[in-house]
């Protein structure tokens, strides 16, 4: 078994931003047919975990990067839920692991730190989990099959690797963007306090109304998004900012990769007020287009080499690691969230064997709390439902209410849970 790993790309980022007020970090809520029980959990947790040796570790402090080393724990432990999401991580606690597992009645929660892994391989372990927790408690045969990974098999080499120095082969960086845009300004709550909201849809109506429209689900909520806070900012009457909402790719679909480490990017489309009155249908035509145009493995690629010309840059790479900590930190400070407004991620359907469906009841995805976006959302289908939900760290309700309003509007019955009444 490997003893240590080298952070990917994407990873290397998050540990220079986590701070004693936020971590990226993001959860995965898959409900099943019974009340939890934490014993036979534990014991499932421990059984899994072989077979994911680069979740099996810790953050370590090297001369020039941070490095993750094997854990000499069998697993992290079981907790009971808590009702403050993807709070900050610190490196040590939780038996030094960078992700934790919780249940609550009938719901087994995972959280990771978004260093060691995205929302897909999130998912992967989730949904292994939870199969192998129904093998022990049921005692039933539950095969392997799209996010369930066969627990028998130890991990290949592809599944480990850093998919971003692999697949990376683009001579052109692409162009970042500094633009300040619009960001909603109102009361926060207490730190370490996230409120999240989910509304649950038929995906078969969903699903109707966006091919009629021929956009897809993902192209109509982000283009949601970004009307409903262009009407909130015009109430504001104040300087009206464009408006950026960031929708993250998944890469593993255009390089067919089995990774289960980070292997996604963001595309970010950009409305402009000052440019006149806008329309819902026109956002959603303009950003449709927009991302139908820029989604390609080229552009993408550009994406890619732009991140990693920062860490093959001689100067960075004998830095001192307390040195390119600093700079990582202070340059989130002042660049972080200034160019996005929100965030929609939609993981897609749960592709998970037949034999488990009947388990599993409901699942939810959440993205942690932004820092200055006063809406971070996420997207995930099962069985019958779309499940929609927000995070964020303000009092004010007004963006999820006026976005389930307008889509209730347009003849969608949603179905509210939130974790504050």
């Amino acid at each position: 078994m490997r003893q240590w790993f080298t952070l990917d790309n994407a990873g290397k980022i998050f540990p220079g931003q986590n701070s004693r007020k936020w971590s990226n970090a993001f959860r995965l809520k898959l409900s099943t047919d019974k009340p939890v029980n934490p014993k036979i959990l534990e014991q499932a947790l421990k059984n899994i975990m072989p077979r994911f040796p680069c979740f099996d570790v810790k953050l370590r402090y090297g001369l020039f990067w941070y490095y993750l080393e094997k854990n000499p724990k069998d697993a992290p432990p079981v907790m009971p839920d808590v009702n403050n999401i993807c709070y900050r991580f610190k490196y040590s606690e939780n038996d030094g692991f960078l992700f934790r597992v919780f249940y609550y009645e009938n719901d087994i929660s995972v959280e990771f730190f978004h260093a060691i892994t995205d929302g897909q391989g999130c998912t992967m372990f989730a949904c292994t989990l939870v199969a192998e927790y129904i093998r022990l408690r049921d005692n039933v045969d539950i095969p392997s099959g799209g996010f369930v990974l066969d627990i028998k098999q130890k991990a290949t080499e592809s599944e480990l690797r850093d998919p971003f120095k692999y697949y990376c082969d683009s001579k052109v960086k692409a162009q970042r963007s500094s633009l300040n845009v619009y960001h909603r300004k109102t009361k926060k709550l207490p730190m370490h306090t996230a409120r999240s909201i989910t509304g649950f849809l038929e995906v078969d109506k969903v699903l109707e109304l966006t091919r009629a429209l021929g956009v897809t689900i993902t192209e109509y909520m982000s283009a949601m998004l970004v009307y409903i806070h262009y009407r909130i900012q015009l109430r504001e009457e104040r300087k009206q900012r464009p408006i950026s909402v960031q929708i993250p790719v998944n890469l593993r679909r255009t390089y067919d990769s089995d990774t289960l480490r980070n292997f996604s990017m963001t595309y970010q489309y950009r409305m402009d007020p000052n440019l006149g009155e806008w329309t819902f249908e026109e956002i959603l035509s303009q950003l449709s287009l927009y991302l139908r145009y820029i989604n390609n493995e080229k552009q993408l690629n550009s994406m890619m080499r732009a991140n990693i010309a920062l860490e093959r840059n001689p100067i960075m790479r004998v830095m001192p690691l307390f040195i390119k900590r600093a700079g990582m930190y202070i340059a989130f400070a002042f660049t972080g969230e200034k160019s996005t407004t929100t965030l929609f991620s939609n993981l897609g359907r749960l592709a998970i064997p037949d034999e488990l469906k009947q388990y599993i009841t409901k699942a939810v995805l959440f993205t942690g709390p932004g820092i200055l976006n006063g809406a971070r959302v996420a997207a995930i289908s099962h069985g019958k439902d779309l499940a929609i939900t927000f995070v964020n760290c303000y009092v004010d309700r007004t963006i999820e209410r006026d976005f389930f309003r307008e889509l209730v509007s347009r003849g969608l019955h949603v179905r509210i849970e939130s974790n504050m009444e």
